[in-house]
């Protein structure tokens, strides 16, 4: 398929909300001119949103790391210590708790508990940490993990996965973040991260906690030397299993970082490339709810623009932030700001739940939130001087 018309009749059927094939989305990730892939895709959120169209939402979070040893090594990773390393930390349970706190305290409502695969960290770790912050703070929705983590837990323990899932749920996981799915392709999966599990296996860890009633995200890192081909395939998986168990709350694709990491920027994903994936991906998964635009690794301009390629959703102001920041993501936000970048995208902004329900429409400027406090990464390992709390000390391990 070469000829505009037939671009042009794909387009069309994919605005309506018609399923396209593999084959029809990669040839309009090619060659459909981008304008009128965004307008379609533009199309298709509007008709899957109809009544709420005009609003975009964002979240109040944090991103709580708590090791940065791992055993996986991964290739665009600049934030991981090997585990004899000196450079070894991990945070304890204090620590985290008043992170958490704090997070609660500024309005937030979600937390990404993520980090190493720690090689002493099996299912027990978490459950106690799990269990430990719902007590403390049952507000708090812990949105966190992804598969490659209850792969490595569920080892370490010698238990199943489905079992691990189980445990780490009824200790207070809400749901997984789609962390680790990179590329879920063979080749550049194992290219950038060698000892993880398959693209293949960590479908399958996704669905089996599906089919336990725990919802997750879904993921893509572009720009680690993959082909367009892949990057379709990539969602052409996540589809097959969305079909199945309609598990995956939203898709995020973001942009690899070029610092501080074994790939060393020797591939990297244009801007344009980003905005045509957020645009093909709300033609392709018509079975995803959410399309989520990244401004932490691509800026806050091509985050707005994202709004008008598919996306009904601007992330995140992130209280906290180590991994992509280690790797050169330097943009910062905070509320006021996000608030604004969306109404100026022409929507209304919305601050939304984990499960994406509107908490606050911001209806009217002039009842806007007015609290500097929450900004992006107000405590941070990635940023010098960036600590909330200067006495809370990180502990060395072996």
């Amino acid at each position: 398929m070469t000829e505009n018309a037939d671009l042009s009749s794909v387009l069309d059927r994919a605005a309506t909300g018609g399923r396209i094939t593999p084959e029809e989305a990669l040839d309009l990730y090619r060659s459909a001119p981008l304008h009128a892939l965004g307008a379609a895709a533009d199309a298709a959120r509007r008709k899957r949103y109809a009544g709420t169209e005009h609003i975009a939402t964002y979240i109040i979070e944090r991103n709580i790391n708590y090791t940065n040893s791992c055993v996986t090594a991964c290739k665009f990773c600049a934030f991981y210590a090997p585990p004899k390393s000196e450079k070894v930390w991990t945070r304890d349970l204090d620590d985290i708790l008043r992170r958490c706190e704090e997070t609660v305290r500024l309005g937030g409502t979600q937390i990404m508990f993520q980090g190493g695969h720690h090689p002493d960290y099996g299912v027990e770790y978490y459950e106690e940490h799990f269990a430990a912050i719902k007590k403390a703070y049952p507000e708090l929705v812990i949105h966190s993990l992804g598969a490659s983590e209850v792969e490595h837990m569920a080892r370490i323990s010698g238990v199943t996965a489905e079992e691990a899932i189980r445990r780490i749920h009824a200790a207070g996981l809400d749901s997984f973040a789609g962390a680790g799915a990179e590329l879920l392709p063979a080749r550049p999966r194992t290219a950038i991260a060698p000892l993880k599990e398959s693209g293949e296996r960590w479908l399958e860890i996704m669905e089996i906690a599906h089919g336990l009633g725990v919802e997750s995200t879904s993921t893509m890192l572009m720009g680690t030397g993959e082909t367009n081909a892949e990057r379709i395939e990539h969602l052409r998986m996540i589809r097959d299993v969305q079909d199945r168990t309609g598990g995956f709350r939203a898709f995020i694709p973001y942009t690899y970082q070029p610092e501080n990491n074994h790939l060393r920027g020797q591939t990297q994903a244009t801007l344009f490339e980003y905005l045509r994936m957020i645009a093909i991906a709300r033609l392709f998964l018509d079975n995803v709810a959410h399309i989520q635009g990244s401004w932490l690794t691509t800026g806050k301009e091509v985050g707005q623009l994202s709004l008008h390629y598919g996306a009904d959703d601007l992330g995140s102001i992130m209280l906290e932030e180590n991994v992509v920041s280690s790797a050169g993501a330097k943009h910062r936000s905070n509320r006021m700001e996000i608030i604004d970048l969306i109404r100026k995208a022409g929507r209304v902004p919305a601050q939304r739940a984990t499960t994406y329900e509107h908490l606050v429409v911001h209806d009217d400027p002039a009842n806007d939130p007015v609290d500097d406090k929450v900004v992006s990464h107000l405590s941070s390992t990635a940023i010098e001087g960036g600590t909330a709390h200067p006495e809370l000390k990180l502990v060395e391990t072996s």
